[in-house]
């Protein structure tokens, strides 16, 4: 190797980070996991969970010791990397690169905050606008949202907030609540069950209430696994691929 090649002074000791953005549905909107930062730089902010990456880490197990340090909990379901973020103007200590993550999950245990955070909640996505979060943690959950609506579009990943068994009218509410916008009924209904492979009737009806009953569907057969993976090594918990998607109303 030429000198011209090699690394320069300092290469190798760039930090890196991670942070996960942590998201489910509850409460009919899209909530994100935050905590109360218990230390300089940010003390008192909200941030995202997340830390530097220890000798001998992978990223996902960084992420993972993170969310269970900063938030008391294991991650319920796919980890995925979303992107990458700095090294340059992020951190007023200096150059961090963070590798950001997103997981997207109906149920994550109880919160415990831990390590270097003071508190761990729930927020709505909705009542964040406009509001500050450490580093450059408002523009990472901004990204993270928008993967998180977009993977409905081409996935079936809404259905694991509806259980096992859900109407039509159930799961258009997921899709409304992370999508962040009402939905036609009848439109959204004919475009469900017209999807090939992602819902199937379980031949049952809902029972008691006040309205008419409404029929039960099913998660239906694979329409294939999500992109990118061979049927064969993707984990159970990446949803099936929706051919065509199910795509987002246009913006007025």
């Amino acid at each position: 190797m030429s000198s011209r090649d090699s690394a320069p002074p300092g290469a190798a000791r760039l930090p890196v980070t991670v942070d996960v953005v942590a998201l489910t549905v509850a409460d009919g909107a899209l909530q994100v996991l935050l905590v109360t930062r218990l230390v300089e730089p940010f003390r008192g902010a909200l941030a995202l969970p997340g830390g530097f990456v220890l000798p001998g880490e992978t990223l996902p197990q960084a992420a993972a010791r993170e969310l269970a340090e900063e938030a008391g909990v294991e991650p319920p379901g796919h980890l995925e990397q979303l992107r990458t973020y700095g090294p340059l103007g992020r951190d007023p200590r200096g150059p961090v690169l963070t590798v950001a993550h997103l997981l997207l999950a109906p149920a994550f245990g109880v919160l415990a905050a831990g390590s270097d955070a003071e508190r761990a909640e729930w927020v709505r996505v909705d009542e964040l606008a406009g509001r500050s979060l450490a580093f450059d943690h408002a523009r990472i959950l901004a990204d993270g949202v928008e993967r998180a609506r977009a993977k409905l579009e081409y996935s079936t990943l809404a259905t694991a907030f509806c259980g096992a068994e859900f109407t039509v009218a159930q799961l258009r509410a997921v899709y409304e609540a992370v999508w962040g916008t009402r939905l036609d009924p009848r439109n959204f209904h004919r475009k469900a069950i017209s999807t090939p492979g992602f819902l199937e009737e379980t031949g049952r009806v809902t029972r008691g209430g006040t309205g008419r009953p409404a029929v039960l569907y099913r998660l239906g057969p694979a329409a294939g696994r999500a992109a990118g993976l061979d049927p064969d090594d993707a984990p159970a918990s990446v949803p099936a691929v929706l051919n065509p998607p199910l795509m987002r109303p246009s913006a007025p």
